[in-house]
C-alpha cells in the first residue's frame, strides 16, 4: 500500500514489543503509517490498522537478509521515507540469564549482536537515503545507558555495539545532513518492559527519579526527533534514563 496524500511514512526495526510496540502507537496515533520490521511475526494484539499488511518479518542478525529487505521495503512506498526508526537490539545472556564480560563472550555472539545492533542502521539508512532525503526525513538510533557506562547487565558485546552506534549516529548526521537527512540518537536506561533483568529495582533505589521510565515516554522523545519541532537538530544523543548518567 503506497502512502496516501501527505500522510508521513516511518520504518521501525524491533517492533514487537516495548519501546518498539510503544512507539508504533505513538505514531499511528499521529496518523503516520508504520512499516515494522520484526523477528516475530506480526503481533497479533496490535491495536493499529494496516499492521499485518506493513508488517516484515525479518531477522536482522543475518547481513544478506537485511540487504534483501531493502527492495521488499521499497516496494510499499511511493519514493518517501519521513523517518527511519533503528530500535532492533539484542544483548545475549550467559547460563542462568549472567552477563556476558569481554572474556566471556564468543566471536560468534561478538559478530551476532553488531551485526543487529551497528550494521543493520546503518545498512537500512544507506539503502533508503534516496527516499529519506526525498522527504526530507529523520533517523532515529536507539543506543543505550550502557553504551556510556558498565551495566550489571548488559553484556559487553551489547555494551560497545551501542557505544558504536552512538558515534555512528555523529558520522551519519554529518554525511546524511546535506541530503536534508537528520540523524540523532536516544539512550534509553532503566525502562519497564517484559525483559527487565532481576535486580534492576537496586538500580532504580539510586535513580535521581526513582522509578522505572516507561516505554510511552521513550516514544514521545522518539516521536520528538521525528518531528518539525525537532526540524534543527541532528547530530545528537537524548539520554531518557532519569538521570542514570548524572
Amino acid at each position: 500500500m503506497a502512502r496516501t496524500g501527505e500522510q508521513k511514512v516511518m520504518l521501525l526495526t524491533g517492533a514487537s514489543r516495548g519501546i518498539g510496540h510503544a512507539t508504533v502507537k505513538r505514531f499511528a496515533r499521529e496518523g503516520w503509517r508504520v512499516l515494522t520490521c520484526s523477528r516475530h511475526a506480526f503481533p497479533e494484539g496490535c491495536p493499529w490498522g494496516g499492521g499485518r499488511e506493513d508488517h516484515i518479518q525479518i531477522d536482522l542478525a543475518d547481513p544478506a537478509d537485511t540487504i534483501n529487505v531493502i527492495e521488499v521495503i521499497r516496494e510499499k512506498l511511493d519514493g518517501r521515507l519521513d523517518a527511519l526508526v533503528n530500535n532492533a537490539g539484542i544483548s545475549p545472556k550467559g547460563p542462568g540469564g549472567a552477563r556476558l564480560s569481554t572474556l566471556s563472550t564468543d566471536l560468534m555472539t561478538w559478530g551476532h549482536v553488531f551485526h543487529v545492533n551497528f550494521f543493520a542502521p546503518i545498512v537500512l539508512a544507506r539503502g533508503f537515503k534516496d527516499e529519506l532525503s526525498a522527504a526530507k526525513g529523520a533517523v532515529v538510533n536507539v543506543t543505550s545507558i550502557a553504551g556510556a557506562r558498565v551495566h550489571p547487565f548488559a553484556g559487553a558485546a551489547y555494551a560497545t555495539s551501542k557505544a558504536a552506534l552512538a558515534a555512528l549516529t555523529r558520522e551519519m548526521a554529518h554525511d546524511f545532513g546535506p541530503l536534508g537527512v537528520r540523524v540523532n540518537a536516544i539512550a534509553p536506561g532503566e525502562i519497564e518492559t517484559s525483559i527487565l533483568s532481576p535486580g534492576t529495582e537496586k538500580i532504580v533505589e539510586t535513580l535521581p527519579l526513582r522509578r522505572l521510565g516507561q516505554p510511552s515516554e521513550v516514544a514521545d522523545v522518539i516521536w520528538f526527533l521525528c518531528s518539525d519541532q525537532a526540524s534543527y537538530v541532528t547530530g545528537t544523543e537524548i539520554e531518557v534514563n532519569a538521570g542514570q548518567h548524572v
